[in-house]
Formats: structure tokens, C-alpha cells, sequence
């Protein structure tokens, strides 16, 4: 294999030639790959929903609900599932297995809902089934405000949609706040008794004549014609004139007893933007498309639309997401750039300019090649993806200084470049190789995590493992050539290099070099010392780290740029008065520092089944909820501080309950503490809801606690004495209709105006002043006897109103949910909870678990246990393989725990919190790097040995020879990420240096965890490896004595007193036939 570095030099021109085009391929490659803020992950869930007008959440749970879940029990990959019995329809949301077949599931799940289908009553309408993307959230949010009649903003946010979905990178433009149009054929009840008509006879007459007849085709023999009856409805003054009785002299129309208009219908939501009426188009892109080119489409549509407008019409675009990903792109490159400089500072002061060009050449050719990689196998560019590239910058100059420091000494023993770098690749093969191997390897686990935080964190390790398989071909292949053209040593005479060549002493070596080599021949002298003390150090750390108390999150705590607020009230409230409350909220925040923009929705305006941004899990009694924008990019305000102080003016707002979310980012958890209540028995749930619910009430640590219990409220049921109707000739239906003229009307048909462009209703409703709880009792309903009050066969009593009925897995749930005062302080909370749960009586019926970020964090930190072995036994097969010897593997992988232990100094210094998906990573992918410095010291060891030299004499030579590239590589890894930790943004194209911001807190758990973990285990690794490299030697020479001494023979002891006087003096090569470190 070596022989391909020499294949390589001697055909120099054909290497390079493919080196520029894999840059020039590459950079293309770079600049037209999707760019996107979050990972694209495939979210496996799979909605159902079930209309039927009118069901009660009772009913849709029995009829509609039940009947699937016993179906799908049986779906292959089917994780968990979710049932909502609600009013007017019954929902499932189905969660697969990460790594399900989204498109075969949403089959498998029409398969199973079709064979549901025959237990469902006959007029529930087709079930709609639709997958969940995780792309498919809003990348971006149009509101559009201003004083302006509702038809003519709805025209121009429909005009909008239009124009944007034309786009093949929009997947659809939603609007949100928008009223649905509707025909009202509004009766007077006087009038209808007057001239005897009901309801059925208005209906009757808009269905027959609203339809389209195709009477057949004339065939004359001369030619054939069509004849049709064109009879459709298309404006209102169609329908006015409809006869709907007729006697002899005169006919009565529709006009006569009805007054038709085009309205909308009664609202049941509001939208507003900083306190005007609003509509908002929510823009969502097709998966794959370019994030950034697709903002940049929406934004120029809008300002080319904006001419045509009135000038009382204003329009703003929130929740940009290309504005996030732009800012975290800008960051990571120039991050890149910098950690870029910062490398080649520390190689220029080390290896002199050439030398330094050549490892430089190798950082963005490494990472063009990465894109080209990328970019082949399909993947796009996020901030997972360039944080990756951040971490590689520093390890994958590994191999490049390795090679070069190697080409650089034997330059300076006399040997001319071509020669040296030759010598270089072919001699550092197999070390680079291994090296990278092992830190390949530590990444593979990665590839298999089957679960959100995983499929998230993903893009990491695959951008590694691109980057520094590129790095392994760039170190071993192109630099070697390159520096055979260009390679050159500055002038004059090293001493230190001198005192390193293969037939020198390097106890002659002067400067820091010197200094290192006797602390070294030191330590070697004091074996057991050195092994205690290096033991009790680690021991010491993480005994401290175990006696500190840590915060900890499952993923960030990042500065929050937007925030939920959630106006919560109970009661059967109106649309009006839902509004007020939220108009109250938003009164008292507007205009504070820090806050940009409020995007306010009261009422029902839809809501997500699933949402990655914290929106879907706000309380069951949410009648409002605000969008706040926090100005956060200026450096001047901080997101916590803004929050805290709209938390402290809401709570002054007398009567008002609410719950502040910042806006989620990364894998979604939900709130702290997530108790989910699982039973069939509806009497032990609610208990011990309340139970749970009064504990948490009662804990000074948490706030904003919810639980999902129907809420209490009233509804009217109108109980129908069928023998009773009977005797009139009535059924229900015909009572259930008549009522409906009282509240939002009967629908008796529906037409398609010319400038709609869906179908609008046709709907049959009393007046405004007919229309109250009491004119129910005073209705009069048309019977084949004349019109008889609808209070003589039906009684109106209230009931407890049930909102909505929850299950989960084919069982009632019940969820309590509570957030930490304290930041990061869930975990422990959470433990606290689960023991005093445990001493509660709670029915053997219910089922307790514990979900969100509890969960997500046991099944981390399982994965990483996991990861951590399959990981170690990689390495050893790989050092096996290399060094064949088990000592030398067991040494290589006690830098782990060596960086292991500098990860928790970090922690105990520097950092406020945990995070366990960050510092979990850290630490596995810390394992791959680390050793890389043990093998490079290991692998000099043993080719000094087969040279010649003592084992004593090979540890100190190995330890002088190797401390320059492994201080390197080092310090180039811990100079790239020391900007992260302490969050320094440097902008080259603006010139500007700047401290903190909301984007740069993402890095600095992991860059952290691997400067520390990096630096103590490197100090650690040259102070201790050359000790414990001789412990074989030691104890075999140990052995031997010992054994020499039970035989008690003269020329045993002779042999004694000859190894005593070889420790003495270290460079007496009496035990050179010793079995050293094979």
C-alpha cells in the first residue's frame, strides 16, 4: 500500500491535475447545495381525521376513534399512537419507528382505516389521511395588516398565495385568520309562518334548482346538438328569484321571506399584527429546496405586489428562518476561517512558511472534497453540517502536520524534499491511517441512532467521516506531491531537529525540547509515582465533578429569539371575549424593550398536530396565543432578560393566567416535567390527575403547571321525547335541523361564484335577534298538522361540556405538565418526582410514565453507554491490528478516560448546565481523537526498538521526537475551537469582532468538551505514556529477578547484580534481548 505515495510523486502532474478539479468540483458542488437551519429529518407520523358534523367527543371516541385504534394495533413499525375524540370529528396521530417507511406507513395506515371504515355511522365524511414532514413547518411568516375591508385584504393575501406557490421551492402558502365565504339566505320566522313554509321547503327548491341537467343530444340527420338545462346557482340574485309557493294568482320567491347576502362566517378566530387585523401567510418550502433562495423569491414577490396595494395596507415578514440559517452559516464560515488562521499561525511559527502553505492547502481542500461527498450522497447544508466542519478544521490537519514534521526533520538530516516527503507518507502510512480509523470509528455508532436526537445529531459524525476521509487522501496521496514540487526547509541549522535524527542523543537537545526530555527521564526513573499519581488526579476530578450538583438539558439552553405567549381562560367563552383577554395580554407588552414584533391569534384559528417549535404542546385551555419577535441580533438586548420582564408585566395584568414557551430549537422535548396517565377507568384517572396536579401546585421550583382534564364548561342537550314527535310526524333529523337555524344554520346546497375560487355554502339561518339560547324553547317547527312549537316535544337542559376526549395506545390519558423555575433543573425534579410516586396509593388501573425530555434523555444516555463500547472494541480490533500487542492497545485507550476527565473540568468551570446531547457527543467523539496522539507515540516507540535502541532509550527518543506534532495537532484543534467557547464572532467581510449573540451559544457545550478533554489528556498522554510504554519490559526484567531469587543460584545473582547495575546506568544495553514491545 505505501508504494502508492511513490506511484503518486513520480506522476506528480496527472495527482495535482485531479487535486484542482476535485476543488474546483467541489466549491460548484458547495455553492449549489440546499442550504437549510435544521436538518431535514423524516418525522414518522401519520395523521387521521374523521369529520362528522355534529358528534359529541363522547360519541366520536365510541364511534369513530375506537373502532381505528383496534385496527392499526397490528401496523408493522406502529411506535405509539394518539386518539381525539372531539366535537364534529375524531383524530389518531399515529408515530412510527425512526426509520420506518413514512410512504409505505401512510398505506399500510388507508389499508387499515378502510377495513375501520364499516363500524363508522353512515354520514361521517371520507377520512383524511396526511403524513408530517418536519420541513414542512413555516419557513417564514407574511403578516399582512393594516386598515383595509376584510374581502379586499382576503383578495390580496389570496392573489399572494397564488403567485408563491407558483414557485417550485413553495410547497403551499397557508393563510391564517382568513373567514370562509358563505351565501346566508337569512328567513323571517313571521314570514314563514305567515305563508306556511318551513325550512324543507326552502331547502327542497335551492337543490332542485341548483344543478346542472344534461337533457341528452339531438340528432336531426342534418347534425348533432347537445341540449343541456343550465341550472346552476351562480350569483346571489339567482337564488333571490327562486318560487318557493305558488297559488293560483301569485307566486312567492325566495325575496319575499328571505333577505340573501355573500358574507363570511361567524368568526371563530382572530389574527392581529402589533394591534391591527391581520391575515398571515405561512410559508412552507418543498423538501430540498433552498432555504435562502426561496426567502429571497417570497421577499421580492411581496415588494413587486406591494405596488398594487393601498397605502393603509403594510406588510412585514416574521419568523424568518433564512435570516437564522443565514446568520448561523455566516458564523460557522467565518468561525471556519478564523480556526483557519489561528492553524496556520501556530504551523508558520512551528514549521516555517512552506511547511505551513502545505498544511494550510489541506484544511479547504479537505473540505471541498467533503461537499463533493455531500453533495453525491444527497445531503444538505445545516448548522449540524457546518459545526462539523468547525470540529474537523482542527483534526484534520492531523495527518497533514504528521506527514510534514516527519519530511521536515529528515530534510533537515541532509535528505533532499523529494526524498523526504517519499519517506514521509510511506514511513506515517500506516500511523495516519490508523489514526484516522480510530477516529472514524468513533463516529460510526453515530450512523445508527434511531431515534429524533439522533437522526438530529446525524449530520455531525457523517460531515466528520467525509471530512477527514477526505483529510486521510489529502495528508497521504496530494500533500506528499505537493510537497515534493514546493516543499523546502527554511535556512540554517536546528538544533533541536539535530539532536532528533535517527543516530542522535536527544538529552542533547537544548531549549523547551531539552527541558521536556529530562522531565521525562525523570518520570521514566519513577514509575510507580508517576502511575499513582495520574490514577489519584483522575479519581480526584471525578470525584469532585460527583459531588457538585449539575443543571442539565437534554440539548440547549440557547437565547431565545421568539416567544409563545399562552392566554389561558375556562368557561364557555365567546369569540369576543377570547379576543379581549388576548388583546389585554398584548396591551400590556407592547411597546416594552426588546420586543420587535407581536403576531397575535385569539380564538380558534387551527392548530398544529405537531409542531418542532413548542406551539402544538400549549395548554388545553389556551384561548389566545401571541408571537413575540425579541430583538436579540443587536448585542444590546438579551432574549432571557426580555422574557423575564414580560413574565413579570403579564403577571401585574389583574385576572390574567398565561404561560410564556420560548420558541423551541433542535430535537423538540416539550416542557421540563411531562407525567403521562394512562387507564381505562375514568373515575381512577381524574383522581389521580388531581392528585399529581395539587402535588406540583403545591412545589415552590415549578410553574406554569397544566393538566389535560376535560375542561369544565356548559352545553345545551336537547333531550326529544321520539313518541311524543312521533305523534307529528317528526324524527330527530328533522329537530336537529331545525335547531341549526338558531345557530350557524342549514346548509341546503353550495355554488361556485365566478370570483371564488372554492365552493361556498348555501345556508339557511334566522335573523341575529332570533338567534339566542332562548328563541330554541320559542321555535316552531312545520309538521303535516301546521307548525307546531318545538317545546312541546323537546326539553333544553344544560350539562357539564366535555371539550375533548384524549387516548393514547388504546387507553385514556391524562397528561400533567410543569415547567422549572430554575433553568436546567428538570432532571433532578423529575427523580424527585418518580420516588415520591412511588410512595403514593395510586390505582393498580393507571399507568404511569414519564415523557419528553425524560425520556428522550434516558434513551441518550443508553445510546451513548452503548456507542461508548461498540466504539472501544472498534479501536482495539484496529490497534490489535496495528501494533499486535494487547498493552499497547490497553494503553492507547487510557486516554479516553484521561479525556473523559478533562471534559468534566471543563464542565466544573465553565459551564452553567449540561447538555447531554452535546457533551454526550463530545465525549464519544473526543475518544476517536485522542488516542490518535498515543498511536503516533506507540508506533515511534516500537520502529526505535527494531532499530536498536534500549526500551529506555526508544521512550525518551519517542517522547523528543513526537512532541512537536502532537503539540500541533493539539494546538491547532483547540486554537479552531477556542472562539466557540468564548462565543467571539470574528465577520472578515465586515471587519468587525463581536461577543456573544443567540447563534454563537449553540457551540460552546461541545467546543468545550473537546478543548478540555484534548488538552488535559495531551498534557497527561506525554507525561505518563513514556512510563507506562516500559511497564512489559519492567515486569518481565521483575519477573526474572524474582524468579532468580526463589531458584537461589550464584549465577542468578550474579545476573542480579548485573540488571541492577543496567538500571542504573539506563544506556547499557543489557537487556536488548528482553521481549520489549513486540
Amino acid at each position: 500500500m505505501t508504494r502508492i505515495v511513490e506511484g503518486a510523486i513520480g506522476r506528480a502532474r496527472m495527482v495535482l491535475s485531479i487535486l484542482i478539479c476535485a476543488i474546483i468540483a467541489g466549491t460548484a458542488t458547495y455553492v449549489g447545495l440546499p442550504k437549510e437551519a435544521d436538518p431535514d429529518i423524516p418525522i414518522p407520523f401519520v395523521g387521521i381525521t374523521v369529520p362528522l358534523a355534529g358528534v359529541t367527543p363522547e360519541d366520536a371516541e365510541r364511534l369513530l376513534v375506537k373502532p381505528i385504534e383496534q385496527e392499526i394495533q397490528s401496523l408493522e413499525g406502529l411506535k405509539s399512537f394518539i386518539g381525539i375524540g372531539a366535537e364534529g370529528a375524531g383524530q389518531l396521530i399515529l408515530e412510527f419507528e425512526i426509520d420506518s417507511d413514512i410512504d409505505q406507513a401512510v398505506l399500510d395506515v388507508k389499508d387499515k382505516v378502510d377495513l375501520a371504515k364499516r363500524f363508522f355511522p353512515d354520514d361521517a365524511r371520507e377520512p383524511i389521511i396526511t403524513e408530517v414532514n418536519a420541513s414542512q413547518f413555516p419557513i417564514m411568516v407574511v403578516n399582512l395588516f393594516g386598515q383595509a375591508p376584510e374581502r379586499g385584504l382576503n383578495d390580496i393575501a389570496e392573489t399572494l398565495q397564488d403567485l408563491l406557490e407558483r414557485n417550485p421551492g413553495v410547497l403551499e402558502a397557508t393563510i391564517i385568520g382568513q373567514r370562509e365565504d358563505v351565501l346566508e339566505i337569512v328567513v323571517d320566522p313571521v314570514k314563514l309562518e305567515t305563508y306556511n313554509l318551513s325550512y324543507q321547503d326552502i331547502y327542497a327548491v335551492v337543490s332542485a334548482n341548483n344543478q346542472l341537467v344534461p337533457a341528452g343530444q339531438i340528432d336531426t340527420g342534418e347534425g348533432s346538438f347537445a341540449v343541456k338545462v343550465p341550472g346552476l346557482i351562480r350569483t346571489a340574485q339567482d337564488a333571490l328569484n327562486l318560487p318557493v309557493k305558488r297559488s293560483e294568482n301569485a307566486t312567492v320567491t325566495l325575496s319575499d321571506v328571505a333577505e340573501i347576502r355573500r358574507t363570511y362566517k361567524d368568526a371563530t378566530g382572530y389574527a392581529t399584527f402589533n394591534g391591527e387585523p391581520s391575515l398571515q401567510l405561512q410559508i412552507v418550502k418543498r423538501s430540498g429546496a433552498n432555504i435562502l433562495d426561496t426567502a429571497n423569491f417570497v421577499r421580492d414577490t411581496v415588494e413587486a405586489q406591494k405596488e398594487s396595494w393601498p397605502n393603509t395596507v403594510d406588510v412585514r415578514i416574521t419568523s424568518d428562518a433564512s435570516e437564522l440559517i443565514g446568520d448561523q452559516l455566516g458564523q460557522l464560515q467565518n468561525s471556519i476561517i478564523t480556526a483557519v488562521v489561528l492553524v496556520m499561525i501556530i504551523c508558520v511559527a512551528a514549521l516555517g512558511l512552506r511547511s505551513a502553505l502545505l498544511v494550510g492547502i489541506s484544511i479547504p481542500a479537505s473540505f471541498v472534497m467533503a461537499f463533493l461527498l455531500l453533495g453525491a450522497f444527497g445531503y444538505t447544508i445545516n448548522m449540524m453540517v457546518m459545526f462539523g466542519m468547525v470540529i474537523a478544521v482542527g483534526i484534520l490537519v492531523d495527518g497533514a502536520i504528521v506527514v510534514t514534521e516527519y519530511a521536515d526533520r529528515k530534510m533537515a538530516e541532509g535528505l533532499n524534499r523529494k526524498r523526504a516527503y517519499a519517506m514521509a507518507g510511506m514511513r506515517m502510512f500506516w500511523p495516519v491511517v490508523a489514526s484516522t480509523a480510530t477516529t472514524l470509528a468513533a463516529f460510526i455508532p453515530f450512523l445508527f441512532w434511531n431515534s429524533m436526537p439522533g437522526k438530529f445529531m446525524a449530520y455531525l459524525p457523517i460531515t466528520l467521516i467525509f471530512v477527514l476521509s477526505a483529510s486521510l487522501v489529502m495528508a497521504l496521496i496530494f500533500l506528499p506531491v505537493l510537497g515534493s514540487v514546493i516543499g523546502a526547509r527554511p535556512g540554517g541549522k536546528d538544533e533541536s531537529l539535530a539532536a532528533l535524527a535517527a543516530d542522535a542523543d536527544p538529552a542533547s537537545a537544548t531549549g523547551w525540547l531539552g527541558g521536556y526530555v529530562r522531565i521525562v527521564q525523570s518520570l521514566i526513573a519513577r514509575p510507580l509515582a508517576v502511575t499513582g499519581v495520574a490514577i489519584v488526579s483522575v479519581i480526584a476530578i471525578f470525584m469532585w465533578f460527583g459531588s457538585t450538583e449539575h443543571k442539565s438539558e437534554l440539548f440547549l439552553d440557547v437565547e431565545p429569539e421568539q416567544a409563545f405567549v399562552f392566554v389561558q381562560a375556562q368557561g364557555s367563552l365567546s369569540t369576543a371575549e377570547q379576543l379581549s383577554l388576548v388583546k389585554r395580554a398584548e396591551a400590556a407588552i407592547t411597546g416594552m424593550d426588546g420586543v420587535q414584533d407581536i403576531s397575535t391569534e385569539a380564538g380558534s384559528s387551527g392548530q398544529a398536530i405537531f409542531s418542532p417549535d413548542g406551539s402544538s404542546s400549549k395548554p388545553i385551555d389556551t384561548v389566545g396565543q401571541l408571537l413575540i419577535d425579541l430583538a436579540t441580533a443587536d448585542g444590546v438586548h438579551n432574549g432571557r432578560r426580555t422574557l423575564a420582564n414580560i413574565r413579570d408585566r403579564l403577571s401585574e395584568v389583574p385576572g390574567l393566567r398565561f404561560e410564556i414557551a420560548a420558541r423551541e430549537q433542535g430535537p423538540p422535548s416539550g416542557k421540563d416535567v411531562q407525567i403521562a396517565l394512562l387507564s381505562e377507568d375514568a373515575a381512577a384517572l381524574n383522581s389521580t390527575a388531581q392528585l399529581i396536579r395539587e402535588h406540583l401546585d403545591s412545589r415552590a421550583d415549578l410553574r406554569e403547571v397544566e393538566d389535560t382534564r376535560p375542561l369544565p364548561g356548559i352545553e345545551y342537550q336537547l333531550e326529544v321525547d321520539r313518541a311524543e314527535a312521533g305523534k307529528y310526524g317528526l324524527d330527530i333529523s328533522q329537530v336537529g335541523a331545525a335547531v341549526q337555524l338558531i345557530t350557524e344554520g342549514v346548509l341546503v346546497g353550495r355554488y361556485r361564484p365566478d370570483d371564488a375560487q372554492d365552493e361556498v355554502d348555501i345556508r339557511v339561518r334566522f335573523p341575529q335577534s332570533d338567534r339566542s339560547a332562548s328563541a330554541i324553547d320559542d321555535l316552531r317547527i312545520a309538521t303535516p298538522r301546521g307548525n307546531v312549537p318545538l317545546s312541546l316535544f323537546v326539553e333544553r337542559v344544560p350539562a357539564p361540556r366535555v371539550s375533548q376526549i384524549t387516548r393514547r395506545d388504546g387507553a385514556r390519558v391524562i397528561d400533567v405538565r410543569a415547567n422549572t423555575v430554575e433553568q436546567g433543573a428538570g432532571a433532578g425534579i423529575v427523580e424527585e418526582l418518580k420516588v415520591w410516586i412511588a410512595n403514593q396509593d395510586i390505582p393498580s388501573t393507571v399507568e404511569v410514565r414519564f415523557e419528553g425530555a425524560d425520556e428522550d434523555a434516558a434513551d441518550a444516555a443508553a445510546f451513548f453507554q452503548g456507542a461508548l463500547l461498540a466504539m472501544l472494541f472498534m479501536m482495539a480490533i484496529i490497534l490489535l491490528w496495528e501494533f499486535n500487542n494487547f498493552w499497547q492497545v490497553f494503553l492507547t485507550l487510557t486516554a479516553v478516560i484521561m479525556s473523559t476527565a478533562g471534559v468534566v473540568v471543563g464542565i466544573q468551570l465553565i459551564l452553567p448546565y449540561v447538555s447531554q446531547l452535546m457533551i454526550g457527543t463530545g465525549i464519544v467523539a473526543l475518544a476517536g481523537i485522542v488516542v490518535n496522539n498515543n498511536i503516533v507515540l506507540i508506533d515511534t516507540y516500537n520502529r526505535l526498538l527494531s532499530d536498536g535502541r534500549t526500551p529506555e532509550e526508544a521512550a525518551v527518543a519517542t517522547a523528543a521526537q513526537r512532541i512537536r506534532p502532537i503539540l500541533l495537532t493539539t494546538g491547532t484543534t483547540i486554537c479552531g475551537l477556542l472562539p466557540m467557547i468564548i462565543q467571539m464572532n470574528v465577520n472578515f467581510f465586515e471587519g468587525s469582532i463581536n461577543f456573544g449573540g443567540a447563534s454563537s451559544e449553540w457551540w460552546v457545550q461541545l467546543a468545550t468538551a473537546v478543548v478540555f478533554g484534548l488538552g488535559f489528556s495531551t498534557i497527561m498522554i506525554l507525561l505518563v505514556t513514556p512510563v507506562w510504554l516500559l511497564a512489559p519490559h519492567r515486569i518481565v526484567r521483575w519477573a526474572g529477578r524474582m524468579k532468580d531469587r526463589v531458584r537461589g543460584k550464584r549465577e542468578a545473582k550474579r545476573a542480579v547484580s548485573q540488571s541492577s547495575s543496567g538500571t542504573a546506568n539506563e544506556n547499557t544495553p543489557v537487556d536488548r534481548s528482553l521481549p520489549a514491545a513486540e
